[in-house]
Protein backbone atom coordinates (compact mmCIF):
# COMPACT_ATOMS: atom_id res chain seq x y z
CA UNK A 1 0.00 0.00 0.00
CA UNK A 2 1.04 4.06 -0.10
CA UNK A 3 0.33 4.64 3.99
CA UNK A 4 0.64 7.64 4.56
CA UNK A 5 2.10 10.36 1.93
CA UNK A 6 2.32 13.49 3.77
CA UNK A 7 3.24 13.85 7.64
CA UNK A 8 4.09 16.61 9.90
CA UNK A 9 7.35 17.06 10.75
CA UNK A 10 7.80 15.76 14.38
CA UNK A 11 5.17 13.54 14.06
CA UNK A 12 5.23 9.80 13.74
CA UNK A 13 8.53 7.78 12.53
CA UNK A 14 8.75 9.71 9.47
CA UNK A 15 8.12 13.43 10.41
CA UNK A 16 10.30 12.33 13.65
CA UNK A 17 13.83 11.40 10.88
CA UNK A 18 12.35 15.04 8.75
CA UNK A 19 12.67 16.51 11.55
CA UNK A 20 15.73 15.09 13.47
CA UNK A 21 17.44 14.77 10.39
CA UNK A 22 18.70 11.66 12.04
CA UNK A 23 17.73 7.74 10.28
CA UNK A 24 15.02 5.95 12.49
CA UNK A 25 15.70 2.12 13.23
CA UNK A 26 12.60 0.72 14.94
CA UNK A 27 12.51 -2.76 15.53
CA UNK A 28 8.67 -2.71 17.03
CA UNK A 29 6.62 -0.18 15.74
CA UNK A 30 4.24 -0.30 18.73
CA UNK A 31 6.65 0.83 21.07
CA UNK A 32 7.76 3.79 19.09
CA UNK A 33 5.48 6.78 20.47
CA UNK A 34 3.64 8.87 18.16
CA UNK A 35 3.37 5.77 15.61
CA UNK A 36 1.32 6.18 12.98
CA UNK A 37 -0.29 2.95 11.74
CA UNK A 38 -0.95 3.76 7.75
CA UNK A 39 -1.13 0.02 7.34
CA UNK A 40 -2.42 -2.19 10.10
CA UNK A 41 0.23 -5.17 9.30
CA UNK A 42 3.32 -3.20 10.32
CA UNK A 43 5.45 -4.42 12.60
CA UNK A 44 9.09 -2.99 11.88
CA UNK A 45 10.13 0.16 10.10
CA UNK A 46 13.89 2.41 9.10
CA UNK A 47 13.03 5.80 7.35
CA UNK A 48 15.96 7.59 6.54
CA UNK A 49 15.83 11.24 5.92
CA UNK A 50 17.08 12.97 2.72
CA UNK A 51 19.30 15.81 3.65
CA UNK A 52 20.58 18.67 0.99
CA UNK A 53 22.63 21.92 2.21
CA UNK A 54 20.76 21.09 5.46
CA UNK A 55 17.25 21.49 4.24
CA UNK A 56 15.44 17.79 4.77
CA UNK A 57 13.94 17.40 0.72
CA UNK A 58 12.06 14.04 1.84
CA UNK A 59 12.28 10.58 3.40
CA UNK A 60 12.73 7.05 3.02
CA UNK A 61 10.22 5.14 4.36
CA UNK A 62 10.12 1.07 4.51
CA UNK A 63 8.16 -1.12 6.48
CA UNK A 64 8.11 -4.66 7.28
CA UNK A 65 5.48 -7.31 8.14
CA UNK A 66 8.36 -8.71 10.70
CA UNK A 67 9.63 -7.26 13.75
CA UNK A 68 13.47 -6.20 14.07
CA UNK A 69 13.82 -6.57 9.99
CA UNK A 70 16.25 -3.74 9.70
CA UNK A 71 19.87 -3.59 10.93
CA UNK A 72 22.50 -1.58 10.87
CA UNK A 73 23.65 -2.68 7.26
CA UNK A 74 20.26 -1.47 5.75
CA UNK A 75 20.90 1.59 7.32
CA UNK A 76 24.49 2.37 6.25
CA UNK A 77 23.26 1.59 2.70
CA UNK A 78 19.90 3.43 2.45
CA UNK A 79 21.78 6.36 4.62
CA UNK A 80 24.30 5.90 1.28
CA UNK A 81 21.52 6.49 -1.08
CA UNK A 82 19.58 8.99 -0.06
CA UNK A 83 23.07 11.22 0.16
CA UNK A 84 23.66 10.10 -3.78
CA UNK A 85 20.09 11.33 -4.52
CA UNK A 86 20.03 14.54 -2.42
CA UNK A 87 21.65 16.73 -4.79
CA UNK A 88 19.72 15.20 -7.51
CA UNK A 89 16.23 15.48 -5.81
CA UNK A 90 17.13 19.40 -5.10
CA UNK A 91 18.32 20.18 -8.74
CA UNK A 92 14.99 18.57 -9.80
CA UNK A 93 12.33 19.61 -6.98
CA UNK A 94 9.14 21.56 -7.53
CA UNK A 95 8.03 22.60 -4.11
Amino acid sequence: THGCLRIAFGVGVCGTAAKSQETQLVPDVHAFPGHIACSTTTQSEIVVPIVHNGATLAVFDVDSDNPAAFDETDQRFLEELAASLAPRIFAARRF
